[in-house]
């Protein structure tokens, strides 16, 4: 199985013993005083999803929800718990999709390769190509899978905190990706409290990535040359967003173009800058 998979291969594949399919959906929004809002696509879910998938939920599922930062990656064992009780384990194929722009599915990805499960594709378009193409929808819960026995192998490096991103400014080797937009890079936009982006850092914006039509990713070759622009060819790569998200869509597709040294900052600039760190513009 691919890394990135197509809306025809998964409708083949549906109903495989192995395969395990999960929509990974969160909205984000703001309020109107332009306080964020965070809501589980559990009830987008609910109404219509891909027959035979269940609903993993980010937020309370698989992240550690005792942590101050939203979406901090759970410890590896807790992980695999879930993913086990789930029915991920030994000889299983996981298939993540979402209804946004696959960032999402990305992120739940990304925590699979963090405890070393290779076996996880991304359905390229999520949600948004699997119904443009007219492909089967359902309202049946998902069938009930035997516990699996996932266990967490040691790939802790795909995460890295402050302390890293810190020593990573000063030096050269390391390539620092801002996956937010252009305005949030270069301080336009405010949405984190303060202006500017991670010092040495270059921006490729998450959704950029995506055709925002189809919401499938551009083309590879197009890709590569995004981030071989920025100067990540032959660099070890961190990248972050907000709040580790995003960040995971350009590492999702740094793999995919065969750049192994890749880690994700995971709490980003909630992180960053609630330590009081500084931004530059």
């Amino acid at each position: 199985m691919d890394k990135l998979v197509s809306t025809e291969w998964l409708a083949e594949e549906l109903g495989a013993e192995d395969l395990r399919v999960f929509d990974a959906t969160v909205f984000l929004g703001r309020n109107d005083d332009g306080t964020p809002t965070i809501e589980s696509g559990r009830g987008a879910f609910d109404k219509a999803h891909i027959p035979g998938s269940g609903f993993i939920d980010i937020i309370s599922e698989i992240s550690d929800t005792a942590s101050s930062l939203t979406f901090t990656a759970p410890s590896p064992d807790q992980l695999a718990a879930t993913l086990a009780d789930r029915g991920v384990g030994t000889g299983t194929r996981v298939v993540f999709y979402d209804r946004t722009m696959n960032m999402w599915a990305t992120r739940a990805w990304w925590l699979l390769r963090s405890i070393g499960f290779d076996s996880a594709a991304v359905l390229d378009g999520g949600w948004k190509a699997w119904t443009t193409d007219g492909r089967e929808v359902s309202t049946e819960q998902a069938p009930a899978h035997p516990r699996g026995d996932l266990l967490a192998a040691d790939n802790s490096a795909v995460f890295v905190g402050s302390d890293a991103v810190r020593q990573a400014t000063d030096d050269n080797s390391v390539c620092i990706i801002n996956s937010l937009s252009a305005d949030q890079h270069s301080g336009a936009d405010l949405s984190y409290g303060q202006p500017g982006h991670i010092e040495s850092a270059v921006n490729v914006p998450a959704m950029g990535l995506v055709d925002p039509t189809t919401h499938r990713y551009r083309p590879l070759d197009e890709l590569a040359n995004d981030f071989d622009g920025v100067g990540a060819t032959g660099s070890r790569v961190i990248t972050y967003c907000g709040g580790g998200i995003a960040a995971t869509s350009d590492a999702f597709i740094l793999t995919l173009l065969g750049h192994e040294d890749v880690a994700v900052y995971d709490g980003s600039l909630r992180d960053w800058v609630g330590q009081g760190l500084p931004l530059v513009v």
